[in-house]
C-alpha cells in the first residue's frame, strides 16, 4: 500500500487501484461503485445498523476467544460506536442492486471498519497488514451467514423503532375516536348500497380492533426472526469459526439489542431458507391490505363536501388544487393507499426471490434485506403521519349522518319479523317509487300500529351491537 496526499492504492486479487485518500471504503466498495451504478439507492440506514451491531459482536467474541488482538478487536468495537452514533454514515456507498447475495456491501462495511480501526490504532488508511477487512473485521464470518442475520436484525430494528411504536398510537387514537362518535347514528353500507344503520363510533372501533390483530400476527411472525444462523461461516458448516463462537456471538448480540435471540439449530437451513423473511413480509402485506381498504373508506366517508356523503371531515392538511379555489383533498388518506400498494410489490418482489436461491446460498439477498426493511419502515412512517395528521383530528358531521340512517330504505330489514319478507320488500319499493317514508306505508296499509313502528324502527337500538352471548 502506497500514499500520496491525494490518494492510496490499495490491492486485492485482481489488482492494485487508487483510493481517494479521504474515504474508508477500500478496493472492493470501489469495484461495486464500478459494476452497479444502477439505482441511486443506498443501503438503508437500519440495515447498515444492523451490520455495524453484528460486526460489533463479532469484534468482541472473537477478541474473548483470541481469534484476534486485542486491541484490533477494542479498534473495531471502537469504531462501530461510533459510526452507530452517526459518524462516516456517508461511506455505505454500494447500491442496493448489487452482486448477489450482499458481498458488495458486506465488504464495504468491513472496509469501512478496517480503515476507521487503523486510525485509532494510529495507522494509516489501507494498512491492512495492521487491520485487514478480512483477516480482523470479518474473522470467523461469511457474506452467506453475516447478511441474513443482517436482514433478521434489521427487520427487528425497524419493526420495534418505526412500525410497532405507530401502530400502537394509530389504535390507540381509533379507540378514542370509536368513543367519541358511539352515539352517531349512521348508515350502513354494503355493496356500495345502503344498509341497515350502524354507530359511526362502532366503524373507528372495528378499525382498531383489525390493527391490534395485524400488530399480533406481525409480533407472532417476526419470532422467526429471532433465531440467527450466524456462524455458519461459508455454507452453513461453521468453517474457520472457533467452537464456542456461535453460541456466544448471539449471546452478545442479544444483550447488545436486549432481545431473546438465539442459534439457529441447524445452520445450513437457516442460511438457505428465505422463510422467516416471506414470512414477515406476508403480515405486512396483510396490514397494507387492511390499510388501503381503511383509508379508502375514510376518503369515501369525507367524499363532497356538496356531492358527496360528507358524513365525516378529515382535517384539511394543504391546498386541494392548483386551479380550482377553496378545495382540500384527503391527500394523508391518499399517500396511505400509495404506500400501502407499494409494499405489496415489494411482498411480491421478496416471494420471488426467496424461491430463487439454489443449492447452499440464496444469491437475492439484496434485494430481500431492503424491501422487507423499506417495507416496515415507510408502512411504519405512514401510520404515523395519518395517525398524526388525519385520524386525530376527524370530525363527524352528525346531522349527515342520522339523515343518512332516517332516509335508508335499509330500515325495512327490522320489518322482516314482523311484516315478513314479501310484504317488506313491497313497502321498500312504494318508498322508491312514491318518496314517502317506510313507516308511512306501513301505516297506510295498516300492518303495524304506531306503537310498534317506534319500538322496531328504533334507529338508537337497531345499530347497537349485540354483546356475545355464553353458551
Amino acid at each position: 500500500m502506497t500514499t500520496n496526499t491525494d490518494f492510496r492504492i490499495e490491492r486485492d486479487s485482481m489488482g492494485d487501484r487508487q483510493i481517494a485518500s479521504n474515504v474508508y471504503y477500500g478496493i472492493q466498495t470501489l469495484r461495486a461503485i464500478e459494476n452497479f451504478p444502477i439505482s441511486g439507492l443506498k443501503p438503508l440506514p437500519t440495515y447498515v445498523d444492523a451490520g455495524l451491531l453484528i460486526k460489533k459482536a463479532t469484534a468482541i467474541v472473537n477478541g474473548e476467544l483470541g481469534c484476534i488482538p486485542q486491541d484490533i478487536s477494542q479498534a473495531i468495537v471502537q469504531a462501530t460506536d461510533e459510526i452507530l452514533a452517526g459518524k462516516l454514515r456517508d461511506q455505505f456507498v454500494v447500491d442496493v442492486y448489487q452482486a448477489g447475495a450482499g458481498t458488495s456491501h458486506h465488504m464495504n462495511i468491513n472496509e469501512v471498519l478496517a480503515n476507521r480501526a487503523l486510525e485509532i490504532l494510529g495507522a494509516e488508511k489501507g494498512n491492512y497488514q495492521r487491520v485487514s477487512p478480512n483477516d480482523h473485521v470479518n474473522y470467523g464470518q461469511s457474506t452467506n451467514d453475516v447478511i441474513p442475520t443482517a436482514i433478521r436484525i434489521g427487520g427487528l430494528l425497524a419493526l420495534t423503532k418505526t412500525l410497532q411504536p405507530a401502530l400502537e398510537k394509530a389504535i390507540a387514537a381509533l379507540e378514542h375516536k370509536a368513543v367519541e362518535f358511539q352515539d352517531i347514528v349512521k348508515s350502513g353500507r354494503t355493496h356500495l348500497q345502503d344498509a341497515v344503520p350502524v354507530r359511526l363510533g362502532d366503524n373507528f372501533a372495528a378499525w382498531a380492533h383489525i390493527l391490534s390483530e395485524h400488530q399480533n400476527r406481525i409480533y407472532t411472525a417476526s419470532g422467526d426472526l429471532m433465531v440467527l444462523g450466524l456462524g455458519g461461516s461459508a455454507a452453513g458448516t461453521g468453517l474457520n469459526t472457533h467452537p464456542q463462537y456461535r453460541a456466544r456471538v448471539v449471546e452478545v448480540l442479544a444483550e447488545l439489542l436486549n432481545l431473546p435471540l438465539q442459534p439457529a439449530p441447524h445452520l445450513m437451513a437457516a442460511m438457505q431458507s428465505m422463510s422467516p423473511f416471506v414470512n414477515v413480509s406476508g403480515a405486512i402485506r396483510n396490514l397494507a391490505q387492511d390499510l388501503a381498504k381503511i383509508s379508502h373508506d375514510l376518503r369515501l366517508m369525507d367524499s363532497g363536501p356538496k356531492t358527496g356523503l360528507k358524513e365525516i371531515q378529515l382535517p384539511p392538511v394543504q391546498p386541494g388544487s392548483s386551479i380550482m379555489p377553496g378545495k382540500y383533498n384527503p391527500v394523508m388518506a391518499e399517500m396511505t393507499s400509495m404506500v400501502c400498494f407499494q409494499v405489496m410489490g415489494y411482498d411480491q418482489a421478496i416471494a420471488l426471490a426467496a424461491q430463487a436461491g439454489q443449492l447452499e446460498l440464496n444469491v437475492m439477498m439484496p434485494l430481500i434485506a431492503y424491501d422487507l426493511i423499506h417495507s416496515i419502515e415507510i408502512l411504519g412512517s405512514t401510520i404515523a403521519a395519518l395517525t398524526e395528521r388525519c385520524i386525530q383530528g376527524i370530525t363527524a358531521n352528525k346531522e349527515r349522518c342520522l339523515a343518512y340512517a332516517e332516509g335508508s330504505l335499509a330500515l325495512v330489514t327490522a320489518l322482516n319479523t314482523h311484516i315478513g319478507y314479501l310484504n317488506a320488500a313491497d313497502v321498500a319499493k312504494e318508498s322508491l317509487n312514491t318518496g314517502k317514508s317506510l313507516r308511512q306505508i306501513v301505516l297506510e296499509k295498516g300492518l303495524m300500529s304506531e306503537a310498534e313502528l317506534a319500538t322496531v324502527l328504533n334507529l338508537e337500538e337497531m345499530s347497537s351491537i349485540l354483546p356475545l352471548q355464553a353458551e
